[in-house]
Protein backbone atom coordinates (compact mmCIF):
# COMPACT_ATOMS: atom_id res chain seq x y z
CA UNK A 1 0.00 0.00 0.00
CA UNK A 2 3.08 2.31 0.82
CA UNK A 3 4.28 1.93 -2.71
CA UNK A 4 1.56 2.29 -4.17
CA UNK A 5 0.76 5.82 -2.22
CA UNK A 6 4.30 7.04 -2.98
CA UNK A 7 3.69 6.20 -6.77
CA UNK A 8 0.67 7.44 -7.19
CA UNK A 9 2.32 10.88 -4.89
CA UNK A 10 5.22 11.12 -7.61
CA UNK A 11 2.91 10.88 -10.29
CA UNK A 12 1.04 13.83 -8.98
CA UNK A 13 3.60 15.97 -8.47
CA UNK A 14 5.16 14.61 -12.18
CA UNK A 15 1.92 16.06 -13.72
CA UNK A 16 1.90 18.93 -11.11
CA UNK A 17 5.34 19.79 -12.85
CA UNK A 18 3.97 19.60 -16.84
CA UNK A 19 1.17 21.01 -16.13
CA UNK A 20 3.70 24.09 -14.71
CA UNK A 21 5.82 23.94 -17.90
CA UNK A 22 2.85 24.19 -19.70
CA UNK A 23 1.19 27.34 -18.12
CA UNK A 24 4.75 28.57 -18.02
CA UNK A 25 5.44 28.34 -22.11
CA UNK A 26 1.85 29.67 -22.53
CA UNK A 27 2.09 33.10 -20.74
CA UNK A 28 5.99 33.24 -20.91
CA UNK A 29 7.29 31.23 -23.67
CA UNK A 30 4.55 32.62 -26.88
CA UNK A 31 5.42 36.39 -24.94
CA UNK A 32 9.33 36.09 -25.63
CA UNK A 33 8.16 34.62 -29.13
CA UNK A 34 6.00 37.91 -29.90
CA UNK A 35 7.88 40.35 -28.76
CA UNK A 36 10.48 39.04 -30.89
CA UNK A 37 8.34 38.83 -33.78
CA UNK A 38 7.65 42.71 -33.04
CA UNK A 39 10.85 43.72 -32.53
CA UNK A 40 11.49 42.69 -36.12
CA UNK A 41 7.98 44.17 -37.44
CA UNK A 42 8.68 47.46 -35.69
CA UNK A 43 12.14 47.56 -37.75
CA UNK A 44 11.04 46.63 -40.86
CA UNK A 45 8.18 49.27 -40.67
CA UNK A 46 10.18 51.98 -39.24
CA UNK A 47 12.92 51.62 -42.53
CA UNK A 48 9.92 51.57 -44.68
CA UNK A 49 8.20 54.93 -43.41
CA UNK A 50 11.35 56.45 -43.39
CA UNK A 51 12.31 55.90 -47.30
CA UNK A 52 11.36 58.63 -49.30
CA UNK A 53 9.69 56.23 -51.78
CA UNK A 54 6.40 54.14 -51.39
CA UNK A 55 7.74 50.84 -53.49
CA UNK A 56 4.91 48.97 -52.77
CA UNK A 57 1.86 49.97 -51.40
CA UNK A 58 0.38 46.77 -50.57
CA UNK A 59 0.87 44.92 -47.80
CA UNK A 60 1.10 41.42 -47.53
CA UNK A 61 -0.29 38.78 -44.69
CA UNK A 62 2.08 39.06 -41.78
CA UNK A 63 3.79 41.85 -42.93
CA UNK A 64 2.91 45.24 -40.85
CA UNK A 65 0.26 47.46 -41.31
CA UNK A 66 0.33 49.94 -38.55
CA UNK A 67 0.85 50.89 -34.83
CA UNK A 68 -1.58 51.00 -32.23
CA UNK A 69 -1.69 53.18 -29.13
CA UNK A 70 -3.95 52.81 -26.48
CA UNK A 71 -2.88 56.10 -23.45
CA UNK A 72 -5.20 54.16 -20.88
CA UNK A 73 -3.12 50.87 -20.91
CA UNK A 74 0.20 53.31 -20.32
CA UNK A 75 3.12 54.82 -22.67
CA UNK A 76 4.79 51.57 -23.27
CA UNK A 77 2.04 50.17 -24.68
CA UNK A 78 2.67 49.76 -28.45
CA UNK A 79 2.27 46.87 -31.04
CA UNK A 80 2.55 46.79 -34.67
CA UNK A 81 -0.78 45.46 -36.51
CA UNK A 82 -0.33 43.00 -39.11
CA UNK A 83 -2.00 42.65 -41.84
CA UNK A 84 -4.01 38.95 -41.27
CA UNK A 85 -5.83 36.97 -38.54
CA UNK A 86 -4.88 33.71 -38.71
CA UNK A 87 -3.08 31.88 -36.09
CA UNK A 88 0.24 32.12 -37.44
CA UNK A 89 -0.36 36.50 -37.90
CA UNK A 90 -1.90 36.80 -34.29
CA UNK A 91 0.88 35.31 -32.94
CA UNK A 92 2.80 38.31 -34.35
CA UNK A 93 0.56 40.80 -32.66
CA UNK A 94 -2.57 42.29 -33.41
CA UNK A 95 -3.87 41.16 -36.70
CA UNK A 96 -6.32 43.37 -38.97
CA UNK A 97 -8.98 41.92 -40.67
CA UNK A 98 -8.11 41.24 -44.56
CA UNK A 99 -11.44 42.87 -46.63
CA UNK A 100 -11.56 45.37 -43.81
CA UNK A 101 -11.22 49.03 -44.02
CA UNK A 102 -8.27 50.48 -43.74
CA UNK A 103 -6.95 53.27 -40.94
CA UNK A 104 -8.45 56.34 -41.78
CA UNK A 105 -11.02 55.12 -44.37
CA UNK A 106 -14.99 55.40 -44.04
CA UNK A 107 -15.85 51.57 -43.05
CA UNK A 108 -14.99 49.80 -40.71
CA UNK A 109 -11.14 48.89 -39.84
CA UNK A 110 -10.96 46.03 -37.53
CA UNK A 111 -8.18 44.33 -35.36
CA UNK A 112 -8.21 41.21 -33.52
CA UNK A 113 -5.64 40.31 -30.65
CA UNK A 114 -4.93 37.30 -28.10
CA UNK A 115 -5.81 38.02 -24.58
CA UNK A 116 -3.64 35.73 -22.59
CA UNK A 117 -1.28 34.11 -24.91
CA UNK A 118 1.25 35.49 -27.30
CA UNK A 119 2.05 38.57 -25.32
CA UNK A 120 -1.54 39.36 -24.99
CA UNK A 121 -2.01 42.40 -26.72
CA UNK A 122 -5.61 42.81 -25.54
CA UNK A 123 -5.49 41.55 -22.14
CA UNK A 124 -6.71 44.81 -20.85
CA UNK A 125 -9.33 46.02 -23.60
CA UNK A 126 -12.41 45.04 -21.51
CA UNK A 127 -11.11 47.73 -19.14
CA UNK A 128 -11.66 50.76 -22.53
CA UNK A 129 -14.32 52.98 -21.25
CA UNK A 130 -16.42 55.60 -23.93
CA UNK A 131 -14.44 58.50 -24.74
CA UNK A 132 -10.87 56.78 -24.36
CA UNK A 133 -8.74 56.92 -27.33
CA UNK A 134 -7.04 54.32 -29.37
CA UNK A 135 -4.18 55.77 -31.40
CA UNK A 136 -3.05 54.35 -34.67
CA UNK A 137 0.08 55.83 -36.71
CA UNK A 138 0.38 54.87 -40.38
CA UNK A 139 3.29 55.98 -42.75
CA UNK A 140 2.24 59.62 -43.08
CA UNK A 141 -0.85 59.87 -40.44
CA UNK A 142 -2.12 59.47 -37.10
CA UNK A 143 -5.82 58.51 -36.57
CA UNK A 144 -7.05 58.99 -33.17
CA UNK A 145 -10.17 57.02 -32.49
CA UNK A 146 -12.51 57.29 -29.90
CA UNK A 147 -14.66 54.56 -27.96
CA UNK A 148 -18.18 54.54 -28.59
CA UNK A 149 -19.26 51.52 -26.74
CA UNK A 150 -18.20 47.46 -26.50
CA UNK A 151 -20.58 44.46 -26.75
CA UNK A 152 -19.84 40.36 -25.65
CA UNK A 153 -21.01 38.41 -28.64
CA UNK A 154 -21.08 34.30 -29.88
CA UNK A 155 -17.76 33.54 -31.95
CA UNK A 156 -20.08 33.72 -34.58
CA UNK A 157 -20.79 36.74 -34.49
CA UNK A 158 -19.36 37.90 -38.26
CA UNK A 159 -21.35 41.20 -37.99
CA UNK A 160 -19.15 43.01 -35.58
CA UNK A 161 -16.48 43.05 -38.70
CA UNK A 162 -19.19 44.62 -41.15
CA UNK A 163 -18.69 47.72 -42.41
CA UNK A 164 -21.06 48.84 -40.13
CA UNK A 165 -21.18 47.15 -37.10
CA UNK A 166 -24.19 44.91 -36.15
CA UNK A 167 -25.67 46.31 -39.09
CA UNK A 168 -24.35 43.59 -42.19
CA UNK A 169 -26.54 45.10 -44.95
CA UNK A 170 -25.99 49.32 -44.11
CA UNK A 171 -23.51 51.37 -46.51
CA UNK A 172 -20.65 52.86 -44.29
CA UNK A 173 -20.83 56.90 -44.27
CA UNK A 174 -17.72 57.41 -41.65
CA UNK A 175 -14.67 55.85 -40.72
CA UNK A 176 -14.74 53.04 -37.32
CA UNK A 177 -12.73 50.55 -35.54
CA UNK A 178 -13.79 47.80 -34.26
CA UNK A 179 -11.26 45.24 -31.70
CA UNK A 180 -12.18 41.88 -30.81
CA UNK A 181 -10.73 39.55 -28.49
CA UNK A 182 -11.79 36.64 -26.76
CA UNK A 183 -13.81 36.00 -23.76
CA UNK A 184 -13.95 35.66 -20.67
CA UNK A 185 -10.25 35.36 -20.51
CA UNK A 186 -8.35 31.86 -21.17
CA UNK A 187 -11.87 30.64 -23.08
CA UNK A 188 -12.77 31.35 -26.65
CA UNK A 189 -16.58 30.75 -25.45
CA UNK A 190 -17.33 34.37 -26.33
CA UNK A 191 -15.93 37.82 -27.82
CA UNK A 192 -15.36 40.56 -26.41
CA UNK A 193 -15.52 43.81 -28.91
CA UNK A 194 -15.15 47.45 -28.16
CA UNK A 195 -16.16 49.58 -30.80
CA UNK A 196 -14.81 53.06 -31.79
CA UNK A 197 -15.06 56.00 -34.54
CA UNK A 198 -12.79 58.56 -35.84
CA UNK A 199 -12.02 61.49 -33.78
CA UNK A 200 -9.59 63.41 -35.61
CA UNK A 201 -6.37 62.35 -38.04
CA UNK A 202 -3.23 64.74 -37.89
CA UNK A 203 0.16 64.24 -39.81
CA UNK A 204 2.55 61.71 -38.02
CA UNK A 205 5.57 62.79 -36.26
CA UNK A 206 8.78 61.72 -37.75
CA UNK A 207 6.48 61.16 -40.60
CA UNK A 208 8.13 61.41 -44.57
CA UNK A 209 5.99 62.33 -47.36
CA UNK A 210 6.80 60.69 -50.81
Amino acid sequence: MRVVIRGLGELCITAGLVLLLFVTYGLWGTGRYTQAQQDQLSEDLTKAWQSSKVTNEKVNLGEGLATIRIPRFGKKYRYVVVEGVKQSDLRKGPGHYPGSAMPGQVGNFVVSGHRTTYSAPFNRVGELRKGDEILIDTREKQYVYRVTGRKIVEPTAVEVTAPVPMRIKAEPTEPLITLTTCHPEYSAAERLVVFGELSSAIPRAGSVKS
